[in-house]
């Protein structure tokens, strides 16, 4: 069953924040969490069971597009390679609901690029709890929206994902309201910005 953690929205929890870090590091757990963009889930970037649990949980092949949740730009920086034209909008636009699909760089593990592409979704979220977390984990979160097979909106329901999700995931976190808009994806592969998904971020700004 998993575990269901209730953390301040505004001020998260030092001892809540730990225990997720400690379960992401140490017990390679799956969490459910809340963006800026409804819920989504998470695992370390080297937790390949995490990958394909993640994959089943959303019924998605190995073609689905990834996302690293980064802290900062300069985190970011170091998974991605940005152009200049691209790293002024990036810039500009983040922290927010975006999720901009660049090409990875050597440190990204193969198997979280695009097979054929060899690209990698990224985001920089503004949301308190995530802020959060990501400075205690010290490290990006492999990411996908939670989206359920049959469903085209993200969760925003911690108590609904628990319910339904209770034997999938192995934490549950709660912090406050949720908006159901999934982020305006972003292709940036080819040089020039193409809208993939309209979503939470106003997309005319690219």
């Amino acid at each position: 069953m998993a575990r269901y953690l209730d953390v301040h929205p505004d001020n998260p929890q030092p001892r809540l924040l730990q225990q997720i870090v400690t379960a992401l590091r140490d017990d390679d757990a799956l969490i459910a969490y809340p963006t800026d963009s409804g819920y989504a889930l998470g695992c370390r970037v080297g937790n390949r069971d995490g990958r394909d649990r993640i994959l089943k949980i959303r019924g998605l092949d190995d073609k689905h597009h990834f996302t690293l949740v980064c802290r900062d730009f300069s985190q970011l920086g170091q998974l991605v390679h940005v152009d200049n034209a691209a790293f002024r909008a990036i810039r500009a636009a983040t922290p927010g609901p975006y999720t901009f699909i660049l090409p990875g760089m050597p440190e990204v593990p193969r198997r979280l690029l695009h097979p054929k592409k060899k690209t990698v979704g990224v985001r920089i979220p503004d949301h308190t709890f995530v802020q959060a977390l990501l400075a205690e984990l010290g490290e990006p979160l492999l990411t996908s929206t939670l989206i359920l097979p049959g469903e085209t909106e993200p969760r925003t329901m911690g108590w609904e994902i628990k319910e339904d999700l209770d034997h999938e995931v192995d934490i549950v976190v709660e912090a406050g309201e949720t908006p159901a808009e999934p982020t305006t994806v972003v292709d940036w592969s080819e040089g020039v910005p193409e809208v993939l998904r309209r979503g939470a971020g106003d997309p005319d700004r690219f």
